[in-house]
């Protein structure tokens, strides 16, 4: 029973290890965070196995026959040594995981050496994840995370409204948005690339549709990026990159598909719409509520969505940030479909 528990531990273990269980490592602290979770499944492994194997032998042999219904069977009185061992082996193992943890921890936490370290704050709101930015008393905002490579980022996480979790898993650092309190982690990015923004806490009917993109870019386009992003807008072009003119918005596209550029979630994720074929259900079914409706009424609740809530429904649902994520053409183009396909 020893050989086959060391054989099954160590094939248990080698499985472990050989599963791609998370995304490839984008930050300075995913290394150390997948190493402390090798270092536990080799530790947990052989627990597991020593436990189901007893549990196993015990049911095999120590169980009920026909006929002992009514017996107690033989006393058993205790074994000091042994309880001695059982204790204080796991007692060592867990003293020793929480070192090794507190100081991953620690380190993975600490502020760079040197140098200024770029702070970027992160806003949570029912459905979607704004960034505000300070680059040298630039400020401006994003609906998607730019970051550049190889730089200390620390991220002090807000929410506008319930609780939230902003969570990059490429960087595998995660935490809670609290309301009324600011939190915060840090990162280095270590790897060029997109990555998704996940909301890690649920947090309402829209959840599954609270994501971002996390963008990792050389310093150089990074700096290019700023300099686009703090520029003074033009001709009442949204900040936050989607100026310039709009030759021609599709409208339908535009409400099935968002705003990629800028990150304006589709209207289409929330909203059961017959002429476009979605079938959202967070919010309310626009061929039903805009009914009758005009343009203005339509551009309103686009821009300040809480103005009147249709019934059935709670303020802070869906994002009021649509006037910095879409431009002033994408508005109207959007206004228009909607009194077309749902107002008449």
């Amino acid at each position: 029973m020893v050989i086959v528990g060391l054989i099954a531990s160590v094939l248990g273990i080698a499985l472990g290890l050989v599963i791609d269980w998370f995304p490839a490592q984008g930050s300075e602290q995913a290394k150390k965070i997948d190493t402390f979770w090798d270092v536990l499944i080799i530790c947990s492994v052989p627990v597991f196995v020593l436990v189901t194997g007893v549990v196993l032998y015990s049911a095999r042999y120590f169980r009920m026959r026909p006929g002992e219904e009514n017996l107690d069977g033989p006393p058993i009185h205790g074994n000091t040594r042994l309880e001695v061992v059982w204790t204080a082996i796991p007692a060592i193992m867990l003293m020793a995981l929480c070192t090794y943890a507190y100081l991953v921890l620690h380190d993975i936490e600490k502020a760079p050496a040197a140098g200024n370290e770029r702070q970027i704050q992160v806003n949570g709101q029912q459905f979607t994840w704004t960034f505000d930015y300070n680059e040298g008393g630039k400020k401006f905002s994003s609906a998607q995370l730019y970051v550049p490579e190889g730089e200390s980022v620390k991220f002090n996480v807000k929410t506008r409204d319930v609780l939230h979790d902003f969570w990059v898993p490429a960087w595998r650092m995660k935490i809670d948005a609290v309301p009324g309190i600011t939190t915060n982690y840090r990162v280095t990015p270590i790897k060029l690339g997109t990555y998704p923004v996940v909301c890690a806490e649920l947090c309402g009917l829209g959840h599954a549709f609270m994501r971002q993109t996390a963008h990792v870019l050389p310093k150089a386009q990074y700096a290019a990026w700023v300099k686009k992003m703090s520029a003074p807008a033009a001709g009442g072009a949204a900040a936050g990159g989607a100026g310039g003119a709009a030759p021609a918005v599709d409208a339908k596209a535009l409400f099935q598909q968002g705003e990629t550029q800028t990150g304006a979630t589709a209207c289409g994720g929330c909203h059961k719409l017959a002429d476009a074929g979605t079938a959202g259900g967070v919010g309310p079914e626009l061929d039903q509520v805009l009914k009758g409706k005009d343009a203005a009424f339509i551009k309103e609740s686009i821009l300040n969505p809480n103005a009147e809530i249709a019934a059935g429904f709670d303020k802070g649902i869906m994002p009021d940030t649509y006037s910095k994520l879409l431009t002033g053409p994408e508005v109207d183009a959007l206004v228009k479909y909607l009194e077309e396909v749902a107002a008449k």
